[in-house]
């Protein structure tokens, strides 16, 4: 089968895909939800479901508030990859951030490689951000990196930490969902390796306990999982386009272990589906073990109140 007509098979495939035995241990309780699964839209018209389940952004986000998003924008690759978190769904979250009342809203990765303004416009996510009112700020500047300790930290006890992830008014974290050459899976709590200075030294370090390390200290309102379309092999960067089928899911979670958790089970569902990767169990992902013995969050999914959506 030629690659395009491979693409077109898979794109077709997921339009029909329920959540089967996805999250299928919870029950919805009374209350707002602290996790909303959403499956079979497009990310705009996901996030704008599943934020009115979660209660709204004004929930999260206060008048006068400023924002920080981090996305994955490391890669210099495109949207069909997989590499980056979707820009349609980063253009809707700082437009529902400033109708919530947010006095600005501030994006940033450090990117690898150095040529960081290419990659936050390869991406898409600089116009995103733009268009909507944001700004982007660089995260490859020395100076933009401040020393913090980790009080909790194993292997990790203290990072150069980006100036806007520190002790912000309100956080989101952005992750997309793919494979990752040596963590396995890449997604909420990895995502923060993009608001630190040195990431070398965490893979020389224990990558796993130094993930869950940094996850001990950074603040964070809320979790966004873009896994609208995820790369199953071939991370973090990508190689092509059809390791990373179009599988319309998103996460929102006020939790970020158990969003690593539930997106775990995402990636193991899809690589069994297409038969592309390794259906990874939570046991293959070390940090999140890690993470819940540091008292970050839950990897007891039927602790949480999850709402499940199929639109």
């Amino acid at each position: 089968m030629k690659r395009r007509q491979f693409v077109a098979t898979i794109s077709t495939a997921v339009a029909t895909m329920p959540f089967g035995d996805l999250l299928a241990e919870t029950k919805s309780k009374k209350g707002l939800p602290d996790m909303v699964a959403i499956r079979n839209g497009e990310p705009a018209e996901m996030f704008d479901k599943a934020i009115a389940e979660m209660g709204g952004m004004s929930r999260f986000v206060k008048k006068g508030q400023t924002v920080v998003i981090k996305p994955n924008i490391g890669w210099d690759r495109g949207v069909e990859y997989g590499s980056n978190t979707n820009p349609e769904l980063v253009a809707r979250v700082v437009k529902h951030c400033f109708d919530a009342g947010a006095k600005e809203v501030l994006c940033f990765d450090k990117t690898c490689g150095e040529n960081w303004n290419e990659r936050y416009e390869m991406s898409g996510i600089k116009d995103a951000v733009e268009k909507n009112g944001g700004k982007m700020v660089t995260g490859q500047v020395s100076d933009m990196f401040v020393e913090q300790k980790i009080p909790k930290g194993v292997s990790l006890k203290s990072a150069k930490v980006h100036k806007l992830a520190i002790n912000p008014d309100v956080f989101i974290n952005m992750p997309v969902l793919k494979h990752h050459s040596g963590a396995k899976i890449t997604c909420a709590m990895k995502n923060y390796m993009g608001c630190i200075d040195d990431r070398r030294w965490w893979h020389k370090n224990d990558l796993p306990q130094c993930i869950a390390d940094y996850a001990s200290y950074q603040k964070t309102t809320l979790t966004i999982v873009d896994a609208y379309r995820v790369m199953l092999k071939g991370g973090p960067r990508g190689s092509d386009p059809k390791f990373a089928p179009v599988v319309k899911y998103q996460l929102l979670s006020t939790d970020i272990v158990a969003a690593d958790v539930a997106s775990t089970q995402i990636f193991a569902s899809v690589a069994k589906q297409f038969k592309i990767g390794q259906p990874y169990k939570l046991s293959d992902i070390k940090y999140i073990a890690h993470a819940v013995k540091l008292g970050v969050g839950t990897d007891d999914l039927t602790k949480l109140n999850v709402k499940r959506i199929a639109l």
